[in-house]
């Protein structure tokens, strides 16, 4: 029985932009030289069967340094991706899932999108521009949301 441990990877989308920290929040920006992607940690829910089937593979997403985690909130009506600090081998160890921290991802060739679990048929997106991360239920039309998740090898 190995420990589990998260895997390490880093992200961009479609557009060749990477994610970034600014302040509390993840945000898009164009690939270049002078830019530090933020690492992000990955870990597969320890109860996929506690879930719907079928989804994808629910994960828990987070990055490093500071260490937090993506989670979803409804904000006035609207779900909402948030950071959170928070451990993500304590969310891999709760009893059951933690639904708000959870994405279900499906990969599809090199991209993989990021379904949030608690909030079915939205997705984690991107748009032009060093604009924030949002969750969006418009999938494939104005937004991005299939992304590139490189795993560290």
């Amino acid at each position: 029985q190995k420990v589990a441990t998260p895997v390490l990877g880093n992200i961009s989308d479609l557009s060749q932009q990477v994610w970034v920290l600014q302040g509390e929040t993840l945000v898009v920006v164009p690939w270049s030289d002078g830019v530090v992607p933020v690492t992000v940690t990955v870990i597969t829910c320890k109860y996929p069967e506690a879930l719907e089937q079928g989804k994808g593979d629910p994960i828990y997403l987070g990055i490093r340094n500071p260490e937090m985690c993506l989670f979803c909130e409804d904000a006035g009506g609207q779900p909402t991706l948030k950071l959170k600090e928070q451990k993500i081998m304590e969310l891999y160890y709760q009893a059951e899932p933690v639904k708000p921290f959870l994405f279900y991802r499906v990969k599809t060739g090199r991209t993989s999108t990021f379904e949030s679990v608690a909030f079915p048929g939205w997705f984690i997106a991107s748009s032009k521009g060093k604009q924030p991360l949002f969750l969006t239920s418009d999938q494939g039309q104005s937004f991005n949301t299939a992304f590139d998740l490189k795993i560290n090898e």
